[in-house]
């Protein structure tokens, strides 16, 4: 499992984080954006060396990039002073790289942090690139280029859900499997308005790209939720070597970079005027 879980990572630090910061409508994520690969390529190397010093300290790099992003949440956030469901997303997708880098360190130290088993440790990483990141920005867009209650719903239950599962680690299981609910939940809701307000009349490959983005979720975050379920009640479910071959690979290439390449891909909502302002998560 250890191989495939580092690939995973590698492709949310070296493309997806990258790819997805050209999307942010601010300052600090486009300039991290241009140095990201020398940042993340000494954390995908540490990935393949022996637990040390040497490898905690090329984590540590990448950990540095992750930490300077999340403080460009209050900075952003004081500039917008937003809170509207799509601006919550943001800043949630802003935070959450942290996290991942955090737990690698960690993990790459052979520190068990807050007392997390060192497996813990390593899932966390490639979870809050995805789950994390890469969920909330694109919530965050398509909150911003749809309209009506799910919208804002998917908007504000994606970051919600998250906190929640990071809560999870820290309480028990039952906490886990509501953010699980709730994630899921939100996930679904951008499936859903991926599939119906975004696809239509985006082009053909771009609409290749969101229909694949929709309906991994549809499978992948049943996936998640039957694992929570089964941590909670002790009923079967797979094991996280199976979740890493399928919700793992699922969330990373069928929804994570096909959504960012369609994005980036599409540079405004399918529909607008030419001259309206490309859908990128602002103010």
């Amino acid at each position: 499992m250890t191989a495939l879980v580092n690939a995973i990572v590698m492709l949310g630090m070296l493309l997806v984080v990258p790819m997805g910061l050209r999307l942010i409508d601010d300052p600090v994520p486009h300039r991290l954006a241009r140095f990201w690969p020398w940042l993340a390529a000494p954390g995908a190397v540490a990935l393949w060396l022996p637990r040390g010093l040497v490898s905690a300290s090329l984590a540590s790099l990448y950990a540095v990039g992750t930490l300077t992003l999340a403080l460009g949440a209050p900075a952003r956030l004081r500039r917008t002073r937003s809170l509207a469901p799509a601006e919550v997303a943001t800043l949630t997708a802003l935070a959450t790289p942290a996290v991942a880098g955090l737990a690698l360190v960690a993990e790459r130290s052979g520190h068990r942090l807050f007392g997390f088993d060192l497996e813990i440790l390593a899932l966390t990483v490639p979870h809050f690139h995805f789950a994390g990141f890469a969920a909330a920005l694109v919530a965050g867009l398509v909150a911003r280029a749809t309209h009506g209650p799910l919208s804002r719903f998917s908007a504000l239950s994606v970051p919600f859900g998250t906190l929640l599962v990071l809560a999870g680690y820290f309480v028990n299981d039952t906490a886990e499997l509501a953010g699980a609910l709730v994630l899921t939940a939100g996930m679904w809701a951008v499936a859903v308005l991926t599939w119906r307000e975004i696809r239509p009349g985006s082009g053909r490959l771009n609409r290749a790209l969101l229909g694949v983005s929709a309906v991994s979720l549809a499978a992948t975050m049943l996936l998640a939720l039957s694992w929570a379920i089964g941590e909670v009640t002790g009923l079967p479910h797979p094991s996280l070597t199976w979740m890493a071959a399928t919700h793992g690979i699922g969330n990373a290439l069928g929804f994570a970079l096909c959504s960012v390449l369609a994005w980036l891909r599409l540079g405004r909502p399918p529909g607008a005027r030419q001259d309206a302002p490309v859908p990128l998560v602002s103010a």
